[in-house]
């Protein structure tokens, strides 16, 4: 299946579902914490997608997905066994470990389908690259899971910005930060380069993504990444300061190792600032069971006691500015965004080029912190 996207970044042509008017069928590669948490419920959710094969080996993750999915769920062991039959498929998720991210999408892409890659796309800008030239190349969608652009505080602050509450943005603030004393193991947490571990590469990701979404291209990248926890092998407390053309500068941190958690936002305008603690509550609630599609409860929102402060002069602890309603969380916009470009000729949700982007951020600090430098992109 192939659509007709010629610029780069373009759309691809709307795809022809298997069956006319039926649902798009979705094999999704990889059923650890990505894909049983995040992609399967949100694909599962999605009008116009079907979850029709998940590529796992393990029989316990193939019980638990047949659990929630259904006996008409397919199983395959590899990626490999999609390919011979691609003509049965109309998209390929990608949430299987870093490091097979470019292979997999490669063979995808090759073998005529269209593909979601879970962030990062790849471990280098140039092989990011490398896919977004490839895909545009056979006129197929390639996009990128960025779920943190549906959180709902990045939604609430988007919103200021655009209402010009805040003035000129000046500095952005924005912590993912945890408190893991002890490391968990995984190739997460692997000091081998080629598994693409470390925080810098997995919550950097999407710090990095919503500052340039925000804020614009970065100029210069300054960083400081070490290693705390003893045992660790990888990065687990990582600081870096980005300059974007638009003059803003942003602050950016994510850590295993924080014993007292900072608030997730602070960004500091010339009329206002906005100060956001906690984390959107969307990921809780995969983790939980809880689909969009229940009936009992509104997706994504969360109580009154957790929405962020917009105002000036004081802090927002000791009741400076005004409570600002917190805009709900929206995952489910990302896969209904895919359906869209796949269908209809929709704009991809998070282009290929777009991923490249934040990993020439991503690298440029690793760089920084590594020689002690700032780089200039």
């Amino acid at each position: 299946m192939t659509g007709t996207g010629s610029e780069p970044g373009a759309p691809a042509a709307p795809a022809a579902p298997g069956t006319p008017g039926g649902p798009l069928r979705v094999a999704l590669v990889g059923y650890g914490l990505a894909g049983s948490v995040f992609h399967a419920p949100l694909i599962a959710a999605t009008e116009g997608l079907a979850l029709d094969t998940v590529v796992t080996s393990n029989p316990e993750r193939q019980e638990q997905a047949r659990a929630e999915f259904g006996d008409g769920l397919r199983f395959a062991a590899t990626p490999d066994d999609l390919w011979a039959r691609a003509d049965e498929l109309d998209l390929v998720v990608i949430a299987s470990p870093n490091k097979t991210h470019v292979s997999i999408a490669t063979a995808a892409l090759k073998a005529g389908l269209p593909v979601v890659v879970d962030k990062p796309l790849a471990g280098t800008a140039a092989e990011a690259r490398e896919l977004a030239a490839l895909a545009d190349e056979r006129g197929l969608l390639l996009s990128v899971f960025q779920n943190r652009r549906w959180d709902n505080d990045f939604l609430t602050l988007r919103k200021l910005i655009a209402e010009g509450e805040l003035g000129d943005v000046w500095r952005f603030e924005s912590r993912f930060e945890r408190w893991r004393p002890q490391p968990k193991g995984g190739w997460r947490e692997s000091g081998d380069p080629a598994e693409i571990g470390g925080l810098l590469f997995d919550l950097g990701s999407h710090v990095v993504d919503q500052a340039l979404v925000l804020f614009g291209p970065a100029t210069s990248v300054y960083a400081e990444s070490v290693i705390r926890r003893a045992g660790a092998e990888t990065d687990d407390d990582t600081f870096f300061a980005i300059t974007h053309e638009s003059g803003v500068r942003s602050h950016l941190y994510v850590s295993a190792t924080t014993a007292q958690l900072g608030p997730r936002f602070r960004v500091l305008g010339s009329q206002a600032g906005y100060v956001k603690y906690g984390l959107d509550p969307q990921e809780a609630a995969l983790r939980d069971g809880r689909r969009p599609t229940d009936t009992d409860e509104e997706w994504g929102v969360e109580p009154e006691s957790l929405w962020g402060r917009l105002g000036a002069g004081e802090s927002p602890l000791t009741g400076g500015g005004r409570p600002e309603p917190t805009v709900p969380g929206a995952y489910p916009a990302y896969y209904a965004a895919i359906a869209a470009a796949l269908r209809d000729g929709g704009i991809n949700p998070v282009t290929a080029h777009e991923a490249a982007a934040a990993l020439d951020v991503l690298e440029a600090a690793r760089r920084s912190a590594r020689d002690g430098v700032v780089v200039s992109l």
